[in-house]
Order: C-alpha cells, then structure tokens, then sequence
C-alpha cells in the first residue's frame, strides 16, 4: 500500500489535524480507503516512534487517558509544509482506492452467497447429504457458474 516513506508522510499529516493514539490512526487510514486497508500495529507505532526520534511528533498529554496521544511539533509542522503537495497525493490515493473498492462491492451477491452456504449448512446439519445429492448440488452450481460466466 505504501512506498518507502509514505506511510511516515501520512501519519505525519493525520497527527497535525489532531493529535491522536496509534489505534486512531490505523482507523484513519482504514477510513480514508473506505475499510479496504488498516496498516498493522506492527509497522503503525515503529512509524510513530521514528516520528518522535526525529522531533516531527511529540507525546500529546490527554487528561486521565493512558494511551499515549501524538501531536505535531513544529520540525514537522515545517516538512508537512514542505510536502504538502506529495501528503495531498497520498491522502488522495488513499481515498481514491477507497472509492473504488467500492464500487466492486456487491450487497446483493455478497447476502445470495450467504444464502446459498446457509441452504448448503442446513442440508448437511439434517444428514441428507448422500453422494447422489452432492452430485445434484455439484451440478447446480456448476451450472450457475457458467450463467454467470456469460453475463
């Protein structure tokens, strides 16, 4: 999802909006790709300590939190200011990928798939689930696949 040193220019942006937690920034970016990424906590908070090494970021104290907030300095108010346009570019892409996994979403297929493992569970919870009927299942769904082939 992200180049070499793309994700430290995103969360250096989405740090000086507002200060936030490590979780809230994972669900930042998960939002802005509409749920289709959310970086791992694993590369999120070495990120964020690299950050504050650098003095981008520093600890943000929160009244009575005991997750640790991070909030923009001014060194990195400055590279923000410098990158703008590649931090626009990235939030762009983001959200972009967004879009357009969603527009390959499909409700009505994702709820009849559901509906066919359901009608599969429950035919084989009632036992009757002999070769012959496996063959018959096998076969409308061979079938169905091929309609759909010819859409």
């Amino acid at each position: 999802m992200f180049g070499s040193g793309e994700l430290r220019l995103v969360l250096l942006h989405l740090i000086a909006e507002a200060p936030r937690h490590g979780y809230e920034l994972i669900k930042a970016i998960e939002e802005l790709t509409g749920g289709a990424y959310a970086p791992s906590p694993g590369v999120v908070y070495p990120t964020l300590s690299l950050l504050t090494d650098e003095g981008a970021i520093a600890e943000h104290a929160e009244d009575g939190s005991p997750r640790k907030a991070f909030a923009v300095t001014p060194t990195g108010s400055a590279e923000l200011a410098e990158r703008a346009d590649e931090a626009a570019k990235l939030i762009a892409r983001l959200t972009a990928r967004g879009e357009e996994d969603e527009q390959h979403k499909a409700p009505p297929i994702a709820r009849a798939v559901g509906n066919l493992f359901a009608a599969l569970r429950h035919r084989a919870a009632d036992g009757d689930f002999d070769r012959d009927t496996v063959h018959k299942v096998a076969e409308i769904l061979d079938e169905a696949a091929q309609k759909i082939e010819r859409l």
